[in-house]
C-alpha cells in the first residue's frame, strides 16, 4: 500500500510538472511579435535635429537640446581612424561613456540619448568606415556619413564635401555601412548643394539608392561660407525630386534656420521634411523649443557648467560652447552679462565659476533632464504640417511653380550669392528676361537621371 502511495504521488507530480511547463513557456510566435525599439524612416520625418557640430555639439549640448525640444541629435564629426584604436570606457558614477584616444576623450556619450543619437563618421575608404562604426554601434542609433565639410582636415584626405565630387567612393561608403550595421542601427548622408542642378540631383538620386534612412542637404555649396546666405529655396526640387522616388526616405533641411518658429517658415519654402538647425543651437540649445530660454546667464549657463563638471567635462572645451551662449535679456542687464563674460574669458577652471553658478549640484541637473525627457520622449515630438499649414502662402513667400526662379535653371553654374572662390553673376542678370521652364526632371528604375532635352 505504501508503495502504491509513494508511486501515484510521483505520477501526480509529473503529470503537474509537465503542465505547468507547457503553461509558461512561450511559443516561437510569440517571440517573434516581440518588438524592437530603433530608429526607422518615420523618425526623420516632422522633426527638429541638432546638426553636428565640431566642439559645440559636445554631450552637454546635446543633453540640453534634448531637454528643450529635440527630436534626434547628430554628434560632431569624427574620423574613422580616430575611433579604430579607441578604448570604450564606462565612469561608474555617472555613466557617461568615453571612447578615449591616448590623450584625450575622442567621443562621449550616454545612454540617456542613445534612443536619439546619430553617429558622425568622416571617412574615405569603406572598409575603414565600417571597422569606426562596429566600435561604437552598441551605443548609438545611427551612423550618419558627412560628405559636406569643406574645411581643410576634412577635405584633405577626401573626406567631407571631397565626396561631393567622388560620388562612386561616396556611395561605396554608404552601400558598405548599411550592408554591415544591423538594421536597428539606420545609416544617413550629409551633402551640400552641388553648383548646377543636373549634377546635384543625379547625386542624390544615388545616393538615395544605396538604401540610406534620411539625407541632409545642407543648402550651401562646397565654396560658400556661413557669412553666405544659404540657399533654401533650392532645396524644393530635390525634396520634389526624392519623393518621386518613391523610396519614403525624408529630406532634412540645413541652413540659416534660427529656432522653432523660424523652421516652419523654412519648411514652407522648401518642402523638407525636417529641419536640422546649428548656429542657433550653438548660440541656444533650447532654440528647439517654440519658448526658448531668455535670460541664459542665469537659466542656462550656470546649469551648462554643472552638467559638464559632473560628466567630467573638459573646461577648455565647456569654456568654448558657454562662450556662444546668447539669447534676449529680459531680467538681465547688460553689465551683468559683461560681467559674466569677463569672468568666463579669464576662468582658468570651473572654480572661476563659483558665483555664478552658485551649488555645484551637477547630479540635479542631469536628473532634471532625465525627467524631461521620460515625461516628453524627444521622438514622439512632431512639427507637424497641419501646425504650420505646410505649402501656404504669405505675402514673404512666393508661389513655387516650375517657371519659378527659386528652381536653379539647368546648366547653371553658382546661381547663389557669390564667395570668394565663386564667379559673379552677370551685371545685367536682373535686366535679362524671365527663364524659361527648366526642363522635367524624374528619377528612372536604372539608378540614372533622365533629363529633358537640353540646349
Amino acid at each position: 500500500m505504501h508503495r502504491w502511495v509513494k508511486g501515484f504521488t510521483q505520477s501526480f507530480k509529473n503529470i503537474f510538472n509537465m503542465a505547468r511547463s507547457r503553461s509558461v513557456s512561450p511559443s516561437p510566435r510569440e517571440l517573434k511579435r516581440q518588438k524592437i525599439d530603433h530608429l526607422t524612416k518615420e523618425d526623420f520625418k516632422n522633426g527638429l535635429f541638432l546638426a553636428p557640430m565640431v566642439r559645440s555639439g559636445c554631450l552637454p549640448t546635446r543633453l540640453f537640446a534634448l531637454k528643450h525640444g529635440a527630436t534626434l541629435v547628430w554628434g560632431p564629426e569624427i574620423v574613422d581612424k580616430a575611433m579604430l584604436h579607441a578604448t570604450r570606457e564606462v565612469d561608474p558614477v555617472t555613466g557617461v561613456i568615453s571612447y578615449n584616444g591616448v590623450s584625450r576623450a575622442i567621443f562621449t556619450t550616454h545612454p540617456v540619448e542613445k534612443p536619439y543619437l546619430i553617429f558622425q563618421i568622416g571617412s574615405a575608404d569603406p572598409e575603414l568606415a565600417v571597422q569606426a562604426a562596429k566600435v561604437v554601434q552598441q551605443d548609438i542609433s545611427g551612423i550618419d556619413l558627412n560628405c559636406g565639410c569643406p574645411k581643410p582636415f576634412s577635405t584633405h584626405a577626401g573626406m567631407g564635401a571631397a565626396l561631393l565630387t567622388n560620388p562612386d567612393l561616396l556611395c561605396s561608403i554608404l552601400t558598405a555601412l548599411r550592408q554591415a550595421m544591423p538594421p536597428e542601427i539606420t545609416v544617413t548622408a550629409k551633402i551640400r548643394l552641388l553648383p548646377n542642378r543636373e549634377d546635384t540631383l543625379k547625386l542624390v538620386e544615388r545616393i538615395v539608392n544605396t538604401g540610406i534612412s534620411a539625407l541632409t542637404v545642407h543648402c550651401r555649396t562646397r565654396n560658400m561660407r556661413e557669412k553666405d546666405a544659404a540657399v533654401i529655396e533650392r532645396l524644393r526640387e530635390i525634396v520634389e525630386f526624392v519623393e518621386k522616388m518613391g523610396k519614403g526616405i525624408a529630406v532634412i533641411e540645413n541652413g540659416d534656420c534660427e529656432g522653432f518658429e523660424d523652421a516652419k517658415r523654412v519648411r514652407r519654402v522648401t518642402g523638407a521634411s525636417s529641419v536640422m538647425i546649428a548656429r542657433g543651437a550653438e548660440s541656444n540649445p533650447s532654440c528647439f523649443s517654440p519658448t526658448p530660454l531668455v535670460d541664459v546667464e542665469t537659466t542656462l549657463i550656470p546649469a551648462y557648467f554643472r552638467l559638464a563638471k559632473y560628466f567630467g567635462h573638459h573646461w577648455s572645451l565647456t569654456k568654448f560652447c558657454v562662450a556662444q551662449f546668447k539669447g534676449k535679456r529680459v531680467e538681465v542687464t547688460k553689465a551683468q552679462s559683461t560681467a559674466l563674460r569677463s569672468a568666463l574669458s579669464q576662468g582658468k577652471g570651473f572654480e572661476a565659476m563659483d558665483d555664478v553658478v552658485g551649488t555645484w549640484s551637477g547630479e540635479e541637473e542631469f536628473k532634471e533632464i532625465v525627467r524631461a525627457i521620460e515625461e516628453d520622449p524627444p521622438r514622439q515630438r512632431r512639427m507637424l504640417p497641419s501646425s504650420f499649414r505646410f505649402g501656404e502662402r504669405t505675402s514673404e513667400q512666393p508661389s513655387f511653380h516650375a517657371s519659378s526662379a527659386f528652381i536653379t535653371p539647368p546648366n547653371t553654374q553658382n546661381p547663389e550669392p557669390p564667395t570668394s572662390r565663386a564667379p559673379f553673376l552677370p551685371n545685367n542678370l536682373e535686366k535679362e528676361p524671365g527663364l524659361p521652364p527648366p526642363p522635367s526632371v524624374t528619377p528612372t528604375p536604372g539608378g540614372g537621371v533622365q533629363l529633358g532635352s537640353l540646349p
